[in-house]
């Protein structure tokens, strides 16, 4: 399947900006379920420097500065995807999830051992006690990990009521266990938060879902959105998905822009400005399927 995405972010500013340095995560990765065909990055005003680099997850980082004063900044990210759905493992054929505690210390499984970082809590995902014992009913003695993390994904889309009101990116994992509320940010966070409690490696995974319209309805444009779920690592299968949002494992309409400890390592859209007073934010994002066909 192929996708072509358009992310268009804008500030309209109240007073000018006289310089800006900003990062954007908003080229898609290359992973082992997706192939990033083309992407570019167009930013108004023309910025007086721009470069990219790959940081320490592995994600495409673009750095830009506008030198000249402006009442606007538009950033449009365009990128065409393909992506290749990886078969899901049977879930009660994996690793306990007890035994692959003990294979993320063992030095000789490089892929397990190098995972260790995604077990430390991170600047928006504490250990929070409340998480963890939300996790560990789904964890029971024994269970294979794939079974138990399938579990936890459905309790917290039956649990936790999705509520674009309720939260901000820079809510807590506590007060959302407290409130029982929040977006797929938040959904994404508690599971990673109540993971990492129980010793596991769990990562933040931001991106895109396909959306599609209501039959016989025309898909509005621009009315998609950036989205976010989690990984696991599964010994012997790799990392595999979780949208608790949405109440499955991703496999075709999931596309993944980036992957950190939490939402802070992959901002879609993030910088300091001097000047510009109050502004005004706007998002519009589409999600394409690309006719396979045409050429």
């Amino acid at each position: 399947m192929r996708y072509k995405v358009q992310h268009v972010t804008r500030y309209d500013y109240a007073d000018p900006v006289s310089l800006c340095h900003s990062i954007a995560h908003l080229k898609p990765i290359d992973t082992r379920a997706q192939r990033c065909l083309s992407t570019s990055l167009r930013v108004d005003p023309w910025p007086a420097v721009s470069r990219e680099h790959e940081d320490f997850f592995g994600n495409r980082v673009s750095y830009f500065s506008i030198q000249q004063a402006h009442r606007a900044l538009e950033v449009t990210a365009v990128s065409e995807v393909e992506i290749m759905p990886v078969p899901t493992p049977p879930p009660e054929r994996t690793t306990p999830w007890e035994l692959v505690l003990e294979r993320l210390y063992d030095r000789g499984d490089g892929l397990m051992s190098d995972a260790r970082i995604f077990t430390l809590p991170s600047p928006q995902v504490p250990l929070d006690d409340e998480a963890r014992a939300f996790a560990a009913v789904s964890f029971t003695p024994g269970r294979p990990i794939l079974e138990a993390t399938l579990d936890l994904m459905t309790r917290i889309h039956r649990e936790i009521e999705y509520d674009p009101t309720a939260t901000t990116v820079a809510t807590p994992v506590a007060e959302v266990m407290r409130q029982r509320r929040g977006v797929c940010q938040d959904f994404a966070h508690i599971a990673i938060s109540g993971l990492r409690g129980l010793g596991l490696a769990a990562r933040y995974v931001s991106g895109y879902l396909e959306t599609l319209p209501p039959p016989g309805q025309v898909k509005l444009q621009g009315a998609d959105a950036s989205h976010a779920w989690f990984s696991v690592l599964v010994p012997d299968h790799g990392w595999i998905d979780f949208d608790p949002t949405n109440d499955c494992i991703p496999v075709e309409q999931h596309i993944t822009t980036a992957i950190g400890r939490d939402f802070q390592d992959v901002t879609p859209l993030r910088g300091i400005f001097y000047g510009g007073g109050q502004h005004d934010l706007s998002v519009a994002v589409d999600v394409n399927r690309i006719d396979e066909a045409v050429g």
